[in-house]
């Protein structure tokens, strides 16, 4: 059966942290695993990078330590850092829950338009490179099928961990609280999920098809008459911005995936 995990500027020197190692006392890590690009499975211990006010970080690198590079008898525990071109997929367990994240190419171009009071002038165009120029990033899994969405952070103006190194409470609260839902149909293109694209990609099934024409879906309602131009960018970005996207994710989607071949 197929999973269903529900939880709710590269800067200008770029430094290489693939597989760099590190040593830190072993106190009860969160267990897991890696998958490397050749497919292969290694379970050991996880330790993420970002915390709530900065989870674009479990988006940059994750610490890993298999379980040959664990001594519990030294209290010891040896960590190599990757990044999403070294390995495809990193799951960590949240206490019963397990979290995944896997390798996705993705640039973030709403966050990247998007500005904010702590983003105007050179602090703009810093925070647009940050999104723009990551392409190869770790999203963490809500839902897997035929069509598998996506969690993905904006990044802010500054990609340092804490508000000490730049970024503002208030651009690391926003970020945090509002993250986007990009999906997958079929193994293809990852794109932004919103409420227009989400009856685009079930429309191909005559089940949630026929369930949309009736208005049986609470989270996805029928648009307003057609518009072209710009009234009908600013209505469409206005019901995407409004739009609660886990209910979508959790209603039409997931109908979908039960549903439709």
């Amino acid at each position: 059966m197929k999973k269903l995990l529900l939880i709710g500027l590269f800067g200008l020197v770029s430094m290489n942290m693939h597989a760099q190692e590190q040593t830190e006392t072993y106190n009860g890590q969160k267990y897991g695993y890696i998958i490397d690009k050749a497919g292969k499975k290694i379970e050991g211990v996880v330790s993420l990078h970002g915390s709530y006010l900065s989870p674009w970080q479990n988006q940059l690198k994750v610490q890993f330590a298999a379980i040959a590079d664990i001594d519990k008898a030294k209290n010891k525990i040896k960590f190599k850092t990757y990044d999403p071109d070294d390995i495809k997929e990193y799951m960590l367990y949240e206490g019963d829950t397990p979290r995944v994240f896997q390798s996705v190419k993705y640039s973030n171009m709403r966050e990247a338009l998007n500005s904010s009071e702590s983003s105007t002038g050179l602090g703009a165009g810093f925070k647009a490179l940050n999104n723009l120029s990551r392409t190869s990033q770790f999203a963490e899994l809500v839902t897997e099928g035929k069509i598998t969405v996506y969690k993905i952070y904006g990044y802010p103006t500054s990609v340092t961990a804490n508000t000490a190194n730049g970024i503002s409470q208030s651009e690391s609260r926003r970020l945090s609280e509002n993250p986007n839902y990009i999906y997958s149909k079929k193994g293809g293109k990852i794109e932004e999920l919103t409420p227009a694209k989400a009856k685009i990609i079930i429309a191909d099934c005559p089940y949630t098809k026929a369930k949309i024409t009736k208005g049986e879906y609470g989270s996805l309602k029928n648009e307003e008459k057609k518009r072209t131009g710009l009234g009908k960018f600013i209505r469409d970005e206005i019901s995407n911005s409004m739009t609660d996207k886990l209910s979508l994710i959790n209603e039409v989607i997931y109908d979908y995936n039960e549903n439709c071949k």
